[in-house]
């Protein structure tokens, strides 16, 4: 079981770092009491298999003296658990601004001492688990796309760290934009296969109606640049952290142009080494 210990300074981005792993498939819990990290740990190795990766966020919030985090962890060691720490930090600056922009208490604000005085005193507070962290990361000029690179690139595998699940949907206009829609692209502009009576029962999924919908020029060329546009935009989006991706293809019913379309864009992907699955949310709507 793979567990990782996120600790660091109020306000430098913990919460964030901890929905990033779940995105990573990490089971999260956010301000576990220290004391309760062992016997959860053993819980956890006794789900058989269940919770194989592991993020427990441990801050000042929790009031524990951090001997009694350092007994918790030479308990996992005990339990023949390995561990790793991630500490988050930003600067004093950086903190100060965020706690005034979101106009929360910092958990050692006083009226007396001030903002400034609280997040200090947290630092020099947190500074033993600092020494000990395996990770240190400063989010204070960090974006959350660049936090995700960062945070992937430690505990995401190389193979899925470049993998992008893309969707590929086609859909009806009539019956509405796919709420879950990333790229939209419209092929109303392509030759409408529903005024040839000897299509229009038919679906973008015939070879006949797919032979009349790329049977321009104009739609040989829009096949080519979308490609094109792709082959420039999946990288970029896996640069900047993303994982899935739908992209949506539209005609008027959903039946002829966007089918044919989506299934060959769908092919193009998979060809080209791409996870893609093909979906067609109005093909049977009549």
């Amino acid at each position: 079981m793979e567990i990782v210990i996120i600790s660091g300074l109020s306000g430098a981005g913990k919460s964030h770092v901890a929905r990033v792993l779940e995105d990573l498939d990490f089971y999260c819990v956010d301000n576990m009491p220290v004391t309760l990290i062992p016997k959860f740990t053993e819980l956890c190795s006794a789900a058989r298999g269940r919770y194989e990766r592991v993020a427990l966020v441990t801050d000042i919030r929790g009031r524990e003296s951090f001997d009694e985090l350092f007994k918790a962890l030479d308990a996992l060691q005990q339990q023949g658990q390995d561990y790793r720490i991630l500490y988050v930090e930003a600067s004093v600056e950086t903190i100060v601004k965020r706690y005034k922009e979101s106009r929360r208490p910092h958990p050692l604000y006083s009226e007396r001492e001030g903002l400034e005085y609280a997040v200090r005193r947290e630092i020099t507070t947190l500074q033993p688990i600092r020494e000990r962290a395996d990770y240190i990361i400063d989010t204070s000029d960090l974006t959350v796309g660049a936090l995700r690179r960062k945070l992937a690139g430690i505990f995401e595998d190389t193979d899925r760290r470049d993998a992008l699940e893309i969707s590929v949907m086609s859909f009806g206009y009539k019956y509405g934009l796919p709420m879950e829609a990333d790229i939209v692209f419209d092929v109303r502009f392509l030759p409408n296969p529903f005024y040839d009576p000897a299509l229009r029962d038919k679906s973008g999924l015939d070879q006949p109606v797919a032979d009349y919908v790329f049977g321009t020029g104009a739609a040989r060329e829009f096949m080519y640049r979308f490609e094109e546009m792709l082959e420039f935009l999946l990288p970029n989006y896996v640069e900047e952290g993303k994982r899935t991706l739908t992209i949506c293809v539209g005609c008027t019913g959903g039946r002829h142009r966007s089918v044919a379309v989506a299934a060959a864009l769908a092919d193009y992907l998979t060809e080209t080494g791409h996870t893609a699955a093909c979906i067609h949310r109005d093909i049977n709507n009549v």
